[in-house]
């Protein structure tokens, strides 16, 4: 598999009047062509920041990278400048955000703002640029592509925003798509053709997918690998399969026996993770999750434990998968199909 995108060693942190927020702290990662990965965690976690960050869309002041790499195109866009970056924002890599509506320009109609990239990017004349944006609206499934051209973003459905800002991100064939929370403010309904819809594109594309979401049932529908983030760090990866029925890190099984199940019968009550996030202010020198890990020890508060590899796809930073460690299983909750 090709590499895409490569996100080495990433630290992001922001300077406030109480002290640098240490948002990001170490994370690594790689896309594949092709490949949809998924970021997971709570909010605050630091999923968000490290795709802005890959975008460069971080304010700085008060946003900086600390330290890291992220390999584009044989390109470090760490340390690429302003105006590099503005030749690879929409045309390379392209950005679902999270809320449509504020996303996209009221005062603009929803075929111009298709428009403005195809002209920037592929130097297409406005009548070429118009065809296309037609040709878009169309295959994200919006009907009656011709007269909603002329419309403005208040004349949409919420749903209908979303599959607009799909149709913007992928109007120049990007090599990768980040997708910010795409279907948290819809219902269900759409969110599953918002889903289908991402995915179908995605064949004919080829495009890679990074898909930040706190929403497993979401995951489950459309990764391929997950990235499991807790305090800025990146606690677990795998792929799929082992994130659902082999997971190793006490934060992972937290996420999933608290996730909604079919198999559940109607009395079984969801495991909310106890306490609360660590202060970024000033992170633990530990195992951030040490502090609401019920099977915490003692070095988990005194040291961060390296990453183990549990198969060549499947990696934890845990203490418990140290030799020495007691051996713990994970609730069955926290497995899938048990």
């Amino acid at each position: 598999m090709t590499k895409v995108l490569e996100v080495r060693d990433l630290h992001v942190s922001f300077k406030t009047y109480n002290g640098e927020v240490q948002a990001v702290r170490g994370v690594s990662f790689d896309v594949d062509e092709g490949e949809t990965v998924a970021i997971v965690g709570e909010s605050g976690c630091g999923k968000s920041v490290t795709s802005q960050t890959i975008m460069r869309l971080i304010p700085n002041p008060p946003g900086f990278i600390k330290k890291g790499e992220i390999i584009f195109d044989g390109k470090d866009l760490a340390k690429a400048t302003e105006k590099q970056m503005e030749k690879i924002r929409g045309a390379d890599i392209a950005m679902i955000f999270q809320d449509p509506m504020t996303s996209l320009n009221p005062t603009m109609t929803v075929g111009k703002q298709i428009m403005e990239g195809l002209m920037k990017h592929q130097k297409m004349s406005q009548g070429e640029a118009r065809r296309k944006a037609v040709e878009m609206l169309k295959l994200v499934g919006i009907p009656s592509p011709e007269s909603r051209l002329k419309q403005y973003p208040h004349q949409f459905s919420g749903g209908m925003r979303q599959r607009a800002m799909i149709a913007i991100a992928l109007s120049c064939a990007p090599k990768v798509l980040i997708a910010d929370e795409p279907t948290t403010a819809l219902d269900v309904t759409i969110q599953a053709q918002i889903i289908d819809l991402m995915k179908e594109l995605q064949e004919k594309i080829n495009t890679s997918i990074i898909l930040i979401t706190h929403d497993l049932g979401v995951v489950a529908d459309i990764a391929d690998r997950v990235v499991v983030m807790y305090a800025g760090k990146v606690v677990e990866t795998g792929n799929l399969d082992e994130i659902f029925y082999n997971p190793k890190h006490p934060y992972t099984w937290g996420l999933l026996a608290s996730m909604p199940r079919l198999d559940q019968s109607e009395d079984q009550e969801l495991l909310p993770i106890p306490g609360s996030p660590p202060n970024l202010l000033s992170p633990p020198k530990g195992c951030p999750f040490a502090a609401r890990c019920k099977h915490a020890m003692k070095i988990c508060t005194e040291q961060m434990p390296e990453a183990t590899k549990v198969s060549s796809s499947h990696q934890v930073a845990c203490w418990l998968e140290h030799p020495m460690a007691p051996e713990v299983k994970p609730p069955a909750l926290a497995v899938g199909g048990e």
